[in-house]
């Protein structure tokens, strides 16, 4: 069995190459995971309860806050390591894991009647949460065929794995919610999605799977896990222990309106932000020692994600009311509204700070972004729930307003290492999305209903090209043109 997986000669055109053709492959599937998911969802804040929803959002906290325990970053350092990873940082990883996971699993289990007390659950509501430790478990044997095709770039084929999940898993919850189940869809989904998606990935990307563990090899993984396991942990305590602490001030129904506002706002980022930043963590981690290439695969990055994300962002703002209003039984999350507008300027926000700090760990500056981290969860865990208990779930809406501004830090930050060409990449878009949100509030404006929406939608389709051509200059009719070229290349 030979001891180092083979390894592909990554130069500095298949990085490229590869790197469209994944942008390509995870936009494609973006693009079918997030409309599925946005009906699915839809239809399930429709035939199902605020309580229910609510119920639901927490107790995936839960199992959120154990997936940062069962890692400790070794995936990561896989996929950032320079060198190829040998069998024995395969096997030595995915010991440590399974061995964190199934600890994990079992004090879960030993602390489920605390969990059922903290949340006042239902026996419907315990099902629930043994089904996502039974997903948990599932999707950890997954992590090293992930790991695998990421660090090769092939991302159309995880494109593909994630998009049959999604299929099964809403597909799955509706028919149930439809058929009065409440919330047993939730938990005969979870455990659908978690079986399907495991046999698919292994049949797509096989491994020598077994145990091991190699001292030599867990010192230099966890040289760079640590350090970034301590973001990820920060950003536990910065958002998901926050949504803890936010169930006891306001409740399951107030978790539900600002998780409907949430999600809504997050489809943006999880379409366009998410890939971007899937791709350049390994693709600029495969550029270090190259200073021009890696400024100008920083600037591309964060130019056509601000640039696609923006004109989303603006599309859901002008639209949103107008679907609250003609949607049946869709009217009890009006409340949700006022925050999803907030949430929405600071996905904006996001989509700026995270490719910079995804950056910034790419080229090994782990302690600059812990750094960061360190100061965004101070100030959500001081202001969310002090602001929720003084004026409810408004209260955290107004929390998530004031610190979104801070997400100018990454820029200064980053700007000392990759000085990239802030007006190129973040006003000339920004003055893009300003001028289509000036066109489309005028359409809102004459119209309204059924109307209003196609009518935004449609001359979104149409105008915003043009003003990016417009206000962009000729560099999007070569960037566009260098696309196709790469995409159509078929030496990779």
């Amino acid at each position: 069995m030979p001891e180092t997986i083979p390894a592909e000669n990554l130069n500095l055109e298949i990085i490229k190459s590869r790197s469209v053709k994944g942008i390509t492959s995870l936009v494609t599937r973006s693009v079918a995971i997030q409309l599925i998911s946005a009906l699915g969802f839809l239809l399930l804040t429709i035939f199902l309860g605020l309580n229910e929803v609510g119920v639901f959002i927490a107790v995936t906290e839960v199992i959120g806050i154990l997936g940062y325990f069962s890692d400790i970053g070794l995936a990561s350092a896989l996929i950032q390591k320079k060198d190829q990873p040998t069998l024995s940082d395969l096997r030595t990883t995915f010991t440590i894991q399974q061995s964190l996971v199934s600890m994990l699993i079992f004090l879960s289990l030993g602390l489920s009647p605390l969990v059922k007390s903290y949340f006042h659950l239902t026996n419907e509501g315990i099902n629930l949460l043994y089904a996502l430790l039974a997903g948990f478990f599932l999707a950890s044997l997954k992590t090293i065929p992930s790991v695998q095709l990421e660090r090769t770039l092939k991302f159309n084929k995880l494109a593909f794995v994630e998009v049959l999940e999604t299929i099964v898993f809403y597909t799955t919850a509706v028919v149930l919610a439809v058929l009065g189940a409440g919330i047993k869809s939730y938990t005969v989904a979870v455990l659908a999605r978690g079986i399907v998606g495991l046999i698919t990935l292994y049949i797509i990307s096989p491994w020598q799977i077994g145990l091991g563990f190699s001292l030599p090899a867990i010192k230099k993984l966890l040289k760079f896990g640590i350090p970034y396991q301590t973001n990820t942990f920060l950003a536990v305590l910065k958002d998901r222990i926050t949504n803890l602490l936010l169930f006891r001030i306001i409740g399951s129904e107030g978790i539900a309106i600002l998780g409907w506002a949430q999600t809504w706002s997050q489809k943006p980022l999880r379409l366009i932000m998410d890939n971007v930043t899937k791709i350049t963590f390994p693709s600029l981690s495969r550029l270090q020692g190259r200073p021009h290439e890696l400024k100008k695969g920083l600037e591309k990055s964060i130019f056509y994600t601000v640039s696609t994300t923006f004109p989303i962002l603006v599309i859901f703002s002008l639209v949103a009311s107008q679907l609250v209003l003609i949607i049946p039984r869709y009217q009890k999350w009006e409340p949700g509204l006022l925050p999803l507008y907030v949430f929405l300027f600071s996905a904006a926000w996001a989509s700026v700070s995270t490719p910079l700090t995804t950056a910034l760990n790419a080229i090994g500056k782990i302690k600059l972004t812990f750094y960061m981290m360190i100061m965004w969860t101070i100030l959500t865990l001081g202001l969310t729930p002090f602001l929720a208990f003084k004026y409810g779930y408004l209260g955290a809406v107004l929390a998530s307003f004031i610190i979104s501004f801070t997400s100018i830090v990454p820029v200064i930050v980053i700007r000392r290492y990759i000085p990239f060409d802030l007006k190129k990449t973040l006003i000339f878009p920004t003055l893009t999305s300003l001028a289509l949100f000036i066109i489309l509030f005028m359409v809102t404006r004459i119209t309204s209903g059924l109307p209003a929406v196609f009518g935004t939608l449609l001359l979104a389709g149409m105008v915003y090209p043009p003003l990016m051509i417009i206000i962009n200059g000729e560099s999007v009719k070569t960037d566009i043109k260098n696309f196709f070229s790469r995409l159509n290349d078929h030496r990779v």
